[in-house]
């Protein structure tokens, strides 16, 4: 009667035994998965902040190299927003993914790209409609406006030829 009982204690016993293995094998094979999708999903976000800092610091450098020779009140404020704009990327923490401040100093970096896009452009508008250049629709000199190009398209004035 003794076998018999442990006959039926290691069927019982078989399912307990079998449901914890499946249970840890599971465990283990969701974090392996979770480890490498994390790790793409971090990769993806990590490389597209990157190239949109990037973006903005080519913008800031371009726009501080044309502006060099310029020595009017209104481009040393734009140069002033430039160096602004270029200071808060040269502090921004690439390497330190667990900077708990990481998208309030992104906001802040867009919202200083946002202020010398505006500068710049609220000059360029002026220029071009004074002088008539790029400034027809189908030119496509602001065409296709992107975020902080919208200031320009409402307020750009179409030049007709009169020939």
């Amino acid at each position: 009667m003794a076998g018999s009982q442990d006959i039926f204690d290691s069927i019982v016993m078989a399912d307990e035994r079998f449901h914890g293995e499946g249970y840890r094998e599971g465990y283990e094979e969701g974090s392996s998965l979770g480890v490498m999708e994390g790790r793409q999903h971090g990769t993806l976000h990590g490389a597209k902040i990157g190239s949109e800092i990037g973006c903005y610091q080519g913008f800031a450098f371009a726009w501080k190299c044309l502006l060099h020779s310029c020595t009017t009140e209104k481009d040393s404020r734009k140069m002033k927003v430039l160096e602004s704009l270029i200071g808060m990327i040269q502090k921004f923490p690439y390497d330190d993914p667990t900077y708990d401040k990481l998208h309030e100093d992104l906001d802040k970096i867009r919202g200083k790209f946002k202020q010398a896009l505006f500068c710049l452009c609220r000059s360029l508008t002026r220029c071009h409609t004074e002088t008539g250049l790029g400034t027809d629709e189908r030119s496509g000199w602001f065409g296709g406006s992107p975020r902080g190009w919208d200031v320009v398209a409402r307020s750009r004035l179409t030049v007709t030829s009169t020939s």
